[in-house]
Order: structure tokens, then C-alpha cells, then sequence
């Protein structure tokens, strides 16, 4: 855009700022912080609809910073017509705003029209100048300036690294941008202070523009002359001196015939040394650091290269040199992005979500946050990796992976000491050498898993890691010397926290990533899923369409899972299936066009066999036009994927008395938990099977002695008729899927409901699931993992769900969707768990039944 071009109003709302100056072509953010800045961003931008409406003039703010702030600030007599382009900012804790303006062209205050509550001017347009580069006149009117200007402008370019995005793209603005606008832009970019700034707004004329920038490009090509000749090690006095290096002693005291290939390697050598000496001088590190590689770069001139420390001493001191000391990156962070990110990104999982944001936020208003350190636990599958990496993409720093499983080594952790052959740097130091700055973004990924051995207990390593107020001296047993973490942002990823060490655990905030409902993975299979398989596999949707229908289908019968990890894969077979038939079509089309067109002709002549259903796997697929995409139906399902997996069981396990269905929660997800029981002669023995903890089997002892203690009240009576539910009887208590161990205090009022059932003879209701714990006392205590267990019940297809009173928050957590599917029933006592689990109600039915009995 051309200034001619640019028509500003008489009149502008002036943004005044003390921290930069805007000039013309160029961008800049300013910090709105003063009470006339923040009316004008409140009145005029964010309830602005126009264009003209985002135009304001910025103004650099001439006065003292410690001023009195009520008067009306010292304005410079030329500000910057400037457009808009992005507002950003927060109300907590305190109102505050970012802009980010483009210069547009100059202007002149003329007057102040007013001032409360934020200055208003009238203003003359400045840059009004033709469009000269394509014209004679323009090297007429300015002299060799423009020439002048440009020759020193390449040069300048030249001298930087052209590989870098922004200096390739600024070579391009400048063959292609007017001559006039040069001035600038450049001037915006290289290194200059305000005062030098405000000379170059008020240079109104051209030629006085180009005469005040032309020193300032003159000052930086120097500035970078200088840089490269003191990064530059081979000069003509180090070659000289490298080349009389003494004669070489051998074993004995022998002294090596000199050769030219000896001076050659041992010129070489010493270039590397140089090199290396150099290099560890230039990387910045403390200044323990720095005292320990001179002393090790002492030992290493004066070592010979035969020893085996020689190589030892030398990586130690290249690892010392490529640690990132001080590199680091630039926090690009902006909540809104941050906020449309994470949503495209990943469907549902609100609660995880608004953490990370106000996480994010924290470290927005203040950057030296430490801690705390983030755990995200859940089932495999929920997406707990990738929030991780999102969180990376966000702030625009590195990330870096370190997987934790099977770790049972300290010195994965810590690294190894240098005494040792072989010895290396642990997982966090060579993380930093990978990314190559020392603010990244660390993924701790199954910090639950770490194991322990005779070499040390890992997890006990990484409690300087993740102590915020340690890890700023991390002592790393092959560096020896302290290294800061305290920039990096470490993240950790779990799937429980009970194998977690207490120590380790209590320095991190766990948050938890529960399962999805089947509504939820549907979205997600639409939205992600089936577009990653499809570029996976070389398909487009115009070859292969999976409806809706279908994706439930494999959802309900195909997968059962917390996550979508087997949802992914079975959506990969489908898509491997029609890749052979997309394959062989093409094969078969491109070998001879006249079977297309008999195809064809024949589909014409027989209609009907359009509505018959189709195979997959058979051959008729093959005579489709390639145009038309292959449906995956139920048939073409059931042929690519086989018979299902999973089926609904509840209805049929529940026919008789003594079944009932708990809910249990696993590091993978929540899963329905079928309770068996059975009654006969015996001693009074009770036997419990199913691989159970010793929680459960004090839940199985706690419930058979409540129904004692209550079987008169309940009429509840053994084989014989008697109360004593125990008399000459024996009960057997099972827990079906014996191979999968099972505990927890979750199941105590399915065994108490299991064993009513079977004491009353009556069934259970087939359509409700139950959990929570029990005391002696007949009370119903809550438990955890609520949200799980709910969306188990939903995927059983189950209507009712019986819950402990004290649980009745937690439902804030289930998606309003499987809300609207099941009924919640709520239990402070057995008697109310027991009246729920049957038709009609336990006790008014069984007191009929009594009643109807004695009639």
C-alpha cells in the first residue's frame, strides 16, 4: 500500500505511548496501560464495527514516566496514522490490553479537540508523496540517496543468515516494495534507539529521511563486520603459531620422526582445541561451570591423545559447549489462540482445558512462574500426550518426550559419573541438548510406571526435577555442576496415581482426564480420526465414505475403551480394506478402459441390482465407476472387521437371584463388574473368588454380617427357614474375569445387594448398576471415579445408576448428554441401595410377599 493511496480522517483518537515509536510500513505492539488509552480501547475498538472506527494516530509520549498522570502527557508534534489489526488483554488481575498496530503514513496535530476521556486531534496528512520509483524523476529528485541507500541496504542483508524466514522475506520487500517506503522499514527493524526514531518521524522530506537512515545502516554493517571477524578462529597469527608446535615424544622418551602428515593432524588437533576453547568461552555459563571447563581444557593441552581420558575429557568438554546456558525462546502467548487451539485440537475434556488456560494465563501476566508441575491422569487413549504437545505449540517453545517406562535406573535420571566406562548425561541433560534451549517444554510421559532396582529408585531422582524450589541448581552426576530447570515447564502424563510415591506425587498438580462418552467419540472419529487414516492410507473421501451409523457401530461393538486408541486402529483396518479394493480398481481400470464400459452398460441395463446390498470383499465392487466412493455399511463392516467383539450380557446374566452389576474404576477406564453368588449345605463357611485385594474381601465379610445382624428385620432366612443366613449353609461369592485382579472399596453395596437377592429370592433389576462403599452400620460411604464408572453404565446400555449420597457433585463432571440418558439414584443407607435394586421396592414387596404367604 502506497502513502498516496492512504486517506486518513481530519480527525483521530490519539493512543499515546512511552515504549516505542511506530514508524510508517512498519508493525509494533503497544502496552495499554494508562486511563486514557484503556477508554479509548474500551470505547473506540472493541465496540467499533467500521474500519474507519480501528484507525487511530499513535503518539509517542514525550513526558517524565513519573509525572503527574491527571495532566494531559507531552505529545510529539508528528505521530503515525496506525490500523489495528489485534487487541488482546485481561481483566484480571487488573485491566490490561495489547495492540497490535501497523504503521499506515504520517500526520500533524493540528488541535486538540478534546481530552477526557481520552485525547482526541485534528490532524493533517503528511505523506503525500507520487509514487516516483518506476519514474526518471525519482533519481532527479533524490540524488544518488536512493542508490546510496539501497547498495548499503543489500549489503546489510547479504551479512545475515538467508535461510531465516524474515530475512528471505525482507529481500523480497525490498525489490518489490516503492523506494520511497525503504526508509522505514528499515529503520523499524534494525537496531535503534527512540530518540533516533523520533528523528526519522519527523524527517517529512524524502531526501532528509534517506540522509538520517543511511548512518544507521553504515553503524549496524559495521557492527556486524566486527561480530563475524571475532567469530571467525582461523586467522593467519593461529596458523602460524600452530604450525612450529614441538616434535611429539613417544613411549620411552623416543622422540617421532617429523613428517608433513604429522603436522598436518597435529595442525588440526590443535584448530579443534582452539575451536572448542572458543566455543565453551562463548556459550555463557555460570561462572562454576566455566571454572570447571578451563581446569578440564588445562588437563586436555597438556594430555596426550593415546589416553583414554583423552576422548573422555574432550566429549565432556563438547557436551559442556552445546548445552543451552542461556538460549532460549520467546514466549509467543496468546489466550484466545491459545483457547482455539486447544478446541480444534481436541474435543471435549472441558475441565483439562480451562486448567491449561489458566495456566497459560498465569504465565502470561508473569513470566517468572514457578510451578506448579501439571500431572494429567487418565486411561490410555484420552489424549493426554498430545494436550502436552498443544501447550508447546501455544507458548512456541520446544517440546521434548521422555518416556518413563520400565525406568528403574537413577541414572537415567541423574546420568552417570564420569569414573565410569561408558558414562553418559541423564534423560533431562540430553533432553536440553536436543532442543537446544533451556525453556522448553518437557513431556514426563507414565511417571506412574517407574520401576525400582539395585541401581537406585528413578522416581526418587526426579524430586529435584520437579521441586520448583530445587531445580533451579540440578546437579547432573556427569556435568557435576549445577544446571537451571527452572525455565522449563514440565508436564507429567499417569495412568493412576497409586503406584505413584507419595513424595513425588505431592509435588505435582494432578489433573484428572477421564473417558469419553460414545457421543464424544463419535465427534472425535469425524473431526480427527478418520481424516488422520485417510491421509494415512492415500484415500480421499470421495473414495470411501464411513457414516455416522457406522461409527457407532464400531464403537459399541468393536471397541471398549475409555479412549479412542482401538478406535483409531479399527477405523485403520477399514481403511487398509479399501485401499486393496482403491489399488486393484485403478489396476484394473487402467488396464483395459473397454471393462469399464461394459461395466457400465451392464449397471444401465439391470437397475435393480443397484439396491441390493454390496460386499466389500467380493467382486462386485470392482465394475463401480471410480468415481463413486465404496459406503461402509453393517455388511461391509462385519466382512472387513469379522463378528462383533462385544456384545450386551446384562439381560441375560441377570435372570435368576443372586446377580447383581457394580460399577469398578481401572487405570484404564470404568468397566461394569457382575457380582454371583450361590447357597448350599455346608458349615457356614463363606468363599470368595475372582482374584480379590483385601479390600474387597473385608467389603464381602462387612456385607454378609450386616444381613446377619438385620435378616430378621429384612425376613431374609437360609434353606431351613431360620435368620441365621449362615445355619448349615455355605455361600459362594464370585467375581467373573477371574484373570483380571480386582480391588478397591467400591463394590460393597453391589455384594450387599448380590446376597439380599439371593437370600429373598428375587431378582435384581437388569437395568441398574450400582457403587459405593458400606460400614458395619449399614451406611453408604462415597468413592472416586464417579465420571468413569457413569460412562461404563451408559456404554452397557444400562438405565439407572445408584450412587452414594455424598457423590451427588460429582455428576457436574458427566456430559449432559449421558446425563439425560440415566437416572440417578442417590443412597445414604443400604435400606435405600436395596428399595432402588428392586421392582417395586425391597421391603414393601417383600412384606407383601410375606403377607401373601401367611394368607
Amino acid at each position: 500500500m502506497t502513502s498516496d493511496s492512504i486517506q486518513i480522517p481530519r480527525s483521530l483518537p490519539l493512543l499515546l505511548t512511552h515504549d516505542g515509536v511506530l514508524l510508517p510500513g512498519s508493525s509494533m505492539r503497544c502496552s495499554v496501560d494508562t486511563s486514557g488509552n484503556m477508554e479509548l480501547v474500551r470505547s473506540r475498538l472493541l465496540r467499533g464495527t467500521s474500519l474507519k472506527s480501528t484507525i487511530i494516530g499513535v503518539i509517542p509520549d514525550t513526558s517524565d514516566p513519573a509525572s503527574d498522570r491527571e495532566k494531559l502527557p507531552a505529545m510529539h508534534r508528528i505521530g503515525t496514522a496506525a490500523l489495528v489489526v489485534q487487541v488482546a488483554g485481561s481483566n484480571w488481575p487488573k485491566p490490561h490490553y495489547t495492540l497490535l498496530v501497523t504503521g499506515l503514513c504520517r500526520f500533524q496535530i493540528l488541535q486538540i479537540l478534546k481530552e477526557r476521556p481520552y485525547p482526541v486531534a485534528e490532524v493533517e496528512q503528511l505523506d503525500r508523496l507520487e509514487n516516483l520509483s518506476s519514474k526518471s524523476e525519482f533519481k532527479e529528485a533524490l540524488g544518488e540517496l536512493s542508490e546510496q541507500f539501497y547498495k548499503y541496504a543489500l549489503q546489510l542483508l547479504d551479512m545475515l543468515d538467508s535461510s531465516v524466514p524474515a530475512v528471505a522475506k525482507l529481500k523480497r520487500l525490498l525489490d518489490n516494495l516503492p523506494k520511497e517506503l525503504h526508509p522505514d522499514i528499515l529503520a523499524s527493524i534494525i537496531r535503534t534507539t527512540n530518540e533516533e526514531k523520533l528523528q526519522i518521524l519527523d524527517a517529512v522530506g524524502l531526501d532528509e529521511r534517506f540522509k538520517v537512515t543511511i548512518p544507521l545502516l553504515l553503524r549496524q554493517i559495521e557492527g556486524l563486520k566486527l561480530l563475524h571477524k571475532t567469530r571467525n578462529p582461523k586467522t593467519a597469527d593461529d596458523k602460524r603459531i600452530v604450525a612450529i608446535r614441538p616434535l611429539r615424544k613417544l613411549g620411552g622418551g623416543a622422540v617421532k620422526p617429523f613428517s608433513l602428515d604429522d603436522t598436518e593432524d597435529d595442525d588440526e588437533d590443535s584448530d579443534d582445541i582452539i575451536l572448542l576453547e572458543k566455543k565453551i568461552k562463548s556459550c555463557s555459563m555460570p561462572e562454576p561451570a566455566m571454572k570447571v571447563c578451563m581446569k578440564e581444557m588445562k588437563r586436555l593441552k597438556k594430555m596426550p591423545q593415546s589416553m583414554p581420558e583423552y576422548a573422555l575429557t574432550r566429549n565432556y568438554l563438547e557436551l559442556m559447549s552445546e548445552l543451552p546456558w542461556s538460549k532460549s525462546t520467546t514466549d509467543q502467548l496468546d489466550i484466545r489462540a491459545a483457547r482455539i487451539l486447544l478446541d480444534n485440537d481436541h474435543y471435549a475434556m472441558a475441565k483439562l482445558k480451562r486448567r491449561v488456560l489458566e495456566y497459560l494465563a498465569v504465565r502470561q501476566l508473569k513470566n517468572n512462574l514457578k510451578g506448579p508441575i501439571l500431572c494429567f491422569v487418565g486411561p490410555p487413549g484420552v489424549g493426554k500426550t498430545s494436550v502436552g504437545r498443544s501447550i508447546a505449540k501455544t507458548l512456541g517453545r520446544e517440546f521434548h518426550r521422555i518416556a518413563l517406562g520400565g525406568v528403574c535406573d537413577q541414572s537415567d535420571i541423574r546420568g552417570h559419573r564420569r569414573t565410569y566406562v561408558g558414562s553418559m548425561p541423564g534423560r533431562i541433560i540430553n533432553g536440553l541438548k536436543i532442543v537446544g534451549v533451556n525453556n522448553p517444554v518437557f513431556l514426563l510421559d507414565e511417571v506412574d510406571k517407574l520401576g525400582k532396582s539395585l541401581q537406585g529408585d528413578p522416581a526418587a531422582a526426579l524430586l529435584e526435577v520437579l521441586d520448583p524450589e530445587q531445580n533451579h541448581s540440578f546437579t547432573d552426576h556427569y556435568l557435576n555442576v549445577a544446571f537451571d530447570l527452572s525455565q522449563v515447564l514440565f508436564i507429567a502424563t499417569a495412568n493412576s496415581t497409586a503406584t505413584i510415591p507419595p513424595a513425588l506425587l505431592d509435588r505435582m498438580e494432578v489433573l484428572e482426564v477421564p473417558g469419553y462418552s460414545q457421543e464424544e467419540k463419535l465427534e472425535i472419529a469425524h473431526r480427527h480420526l478418520i481424516a488422520k487414516q485417510l491421509a494415512q492410507h492415500g484415500l480421499t473421501p470421495e473414495q470411501i465414505q464411513i457414516p455416522p451409523e457406522t461409527t457407532l457401530e464400531i464403537i459399541t461393538r468393536y471397541t471398549r475403551e475409555a479412549g479412542v486408541r482401538s478406535l483409531d486402529r479399527r477405523l485403520g483396518a477399514v481403511c487398509r480394506a479399501v485401499a486393496v479394493k482403491v489399488a486393484e480398481g485403478q489396476h484394473r481400470h487402467g488396464k483395459s478402459e473397454t471393462s469399464d464400459v461394459t461395466d457400465v452398460e451392464d449397471h444401465k441395463a439391470n437397475p435393480s441390482e443397484d439396491s441390493r446390498p454390496r460386499d466389500v470383499s467380493g467382486p462386485a465392487d470392482l465394475s463401480l465407476p471410480p468415481e463413486m466412493p465404496i459406503l461402509i455399511d453393517h455388511h461391509a463392516l462385519r466382512d472387513i472387521l469379522g463378528a462383533p467383539m462385544y456384545e450386551i450380557e446384562v439381560f441375560e446374566r441377570l435372570n435368576q437371584p443372586g446377580v447383581a452389576i457394580g460399577l469398578a474404576w481401572t487405570p484404564l477406564g470404568g468397566e461394569i463388574m457382575f457380582v454371583e453368588a450361590s447357597r448350599m449345605d455346608g458349615e457356614g463357611q463363606l468363599t470368595l473368588t475372582g482374584q480379590l485385594g483385601d479390600v474387597m474381601k473385608e467389603s464381602a465379610h462387612l456385607a454378609i454380617s450386616w444381613l446377619r445382624s438385620n435378616a430378621k428385620k429384612f425376613q431374609l432366612t437360609n434353606a431351613s427357614g431360620t435368620f441365621d443366613l449362615l445355619d448349615s449353609t455355605d455361600i459362594h461369592l464370585h467375581f467373573p474375569a477371574g484373570a483380571v485382579t480386582k480391588d478397591g472399596p467400591s463394590a460393597g453395596v453391589a455384594i450387599v445387594t448380590c446376597l439380599a437377592s439371593l437370600f429373598s429370592g428375587r431378582l435384581v433389576c437388569s437395568d441398574v448398576a450400582m457403587t459405593g462403599e458400606i460400614t458395619l452400620r449399614g451406611l453408604v460411604l462415597p468413592v472416586g471415579g464417579i465420571k468413569d464408572k457413569v460412562l461404563a453404565a451408559h456404554r452397557a446400555k444400562l438405565k439407572r445408576v445408584i450412587l452414594p449420597q455424598r457423590n451427588e457433585k460429582d455428576l457436574e463432571e458427566i456430559p449432559p448428554n449421558v446425563r439425560r440418558d440415566l437416572t440417578f439414584i442417590f443412597a445414604g443407607s443400604l435400606e435405600d441401595v436395596l428399595n432402588a435394586a428392586f421392582d417395586g421396592g425391597f421391603f414393601r414387596k417383600r412384606g407383601q410377599e410375606l403377607l401373601n404367604s401367611k394368607l
